[in-house]
Parts: structure tokens; C-alpha cells; sequence
């Protein structure tokens, strides 16, 4: 009984942890998002996205609320930087790090750490462009929703594909510089947006040996545990894309 506790505790550990990491990113997401265009979600278009990716992740209202004010505060003197940071990992996996720092100097101090214990190195910005194409990702609640219909709508809008999911859900995908008109595109039409992002998707992937995946999932790890992390993308070769 004992050893069975002590994984169910460590599980239990591991998620309460990874929730405070997404309470973290919300977090700063929305002082970034409050700084950059208030603190009405009515007038702010990046933080009702803001918002609606808190619900989905079980973040409380109050922490939101309370989040909101804070950045909206006179006293708050919180200012974070959104930065990009790439690089390869170990086995020449490149490696794209995006921050929001409130120090830029002790970041880039910390990804180097990180980059070179696994074997790799911090690269020139910019310099792993072409190997990401950036999409905008939205993720909604099809109850009511023809997605015939809506493919056909969202062409003025941006919209370039749908993937039907199993619970009631579909992902839309947009190209990078159409985000902004997809969301209005989806307000419009009253369509729930359940999370919404941009992301980056490798075009080009790479395979690694068992001894140097130990040492990927180790970076990652790192990654993941750094409080000035907010998305990691990589262009490793997953098992189920071989």
C-alpha cells in the first residue's frame, strides 16, 4: 500500500504542479495582454482569449479577476517581455524557447544552462525560421455547429482547415497572420472558442538515438520547470509521425 501511495502522491504532485505552471503563464499573459489594451475583455480582444484559455485550464475567476486588477494597478510595476529564443538540443533537434520575462538577462543566462547541459547551444534569432511554419490554432465547441457550413464561412476569414475532435470539439487552424480575423470571424458567429493559441509546426523533423532522448526528455524537463517559459516547440520526430 505504501509504495502504491507514494505514486499516486507523486502523480498527484506532478499535476498540481503542472496546473501552478499554467496558472503562472495565464497569468502573465494577462498583465501582458491588460498593459498592451486594458483591462475590459469588451475593448481587449487578446484578453478575452486570454480569458477563455484560463476557463480551460480550471483557473479560479477570482485569480483572474484578481490578476486583472493587478495589472491594471497603478502601483503594479510588472513588465514583461514576450522573447524567442532557439537553438538545437541534443542531436541536432532545434529547440524554440517563447519567454515572458521580467529579466532578459537572467533568462538568457538560464536557457544557455539549459541548451548546453543537453548537449546543444542557443542559437541567432531567427535562425530556425524556415524550419516553422506559425499557424493560429483555435480549439471550439461544435454543439450546434454545422463544420460544413462553418469551412465554407471561414475561407474570408482565414480559415484553412478544421480536425473534427471526440467530445463535442474541433480545432480550426489559420495562418499566422489571420488570428485576429478568425476571432472575430468566430465572435460573430457566436461560436464558444474553448483555448485559442499561436503555434509553430515543424516542417522537417529529426530522429534520435534511446541515449539521446534521454537527454531531450531531461532538457525538457528544464524547460518546462523555468518560470519564464511559456511554450516550448521542437522538431523532434514523435513516435507516432515515423
Amino acid at each position: 500500500m505504501g509504495r502504491v501511495f507514494e505514486k499516486r502522491k507523486h502523480k498527484m504532485f506532478k499535476r498540481y504542479a503542472t496546473m501552478a505552471k499554467q496558472f503562472t503563464k495565464i497569468g502573465k499573459e494577462i498583465a501582458i495582454a491588460v498593459k498592451s489594451g486594458g483591462p475590459d475583455p469588451n475593448t481587449n480582444a487578446r484578453l478575452r482569449l486570454v480569458m477563455q484559455n484560463a476557463k480551460a485550464v480550471n483557473m479560479p475567476k477570482d485569480r483572474v479577476d484578481a490578476a486583472i486588477q493587478k495589472a491594471a494597478g497603478k502601483n503594479d510595476a510588472s513588465n514583461f517581455e514576450e522573447i524567442t529564443y532557439e537553438g538545437k538540443g541534443p542531436g541536432g533537434v532545434t529547440v524554440v524557447v517563447e519567454t515572458a520575462t521580467d529579466n532578459p538577462t537572467r533568462t538568457i543566462a538560464d536557457l544557455r544552462v539549459i541548451y548546453d547541459r543537453a548537449g546543444g547551444a542557443v542559437g541567432k534569432t531567427g535562425s530556425s525560421d524556415y524550419l516553422f511554419e506559425r499557424k493560429g490554432v483555435f480549439r471550439i465547441n461544435t454543439t450546434g455547429v454545422s463544420l460544413d457550413d462553418l469551412e465554407l464561412e471561414g475561407i474570408d476569414a482565414g480559415l484553412e482547415s478544421i480536425e473534427p475532435g471526440d467530445e463535442n470539439d474541433a480545432m480550426l487552424y489559420c495562418g499566422f497572420s489571420d488570428f485576429g480575423a478568425m476571432q472575430k470571424f468566430l465572435e460573430e458567429k457566436k461560436i464558444e472558442v474553448i483555448e485559442a493559441k499561436l503555434t509553430r509546426i515543424a516542417g522537417s523533423h529529426v530522429s534520435l538515438t534511446p541515449e539521446q532522448m534521454v537527454d531531450f526528455n531531461k532538457m525538457m524537463d528544464k524547460l518546462e520547470e523555468n518560470e519564464d517559459v511559456q511554450e516550448v516547440y521542437h522538431n523532434l520526430q514523435e513516435a507516432d509521425e515515423e
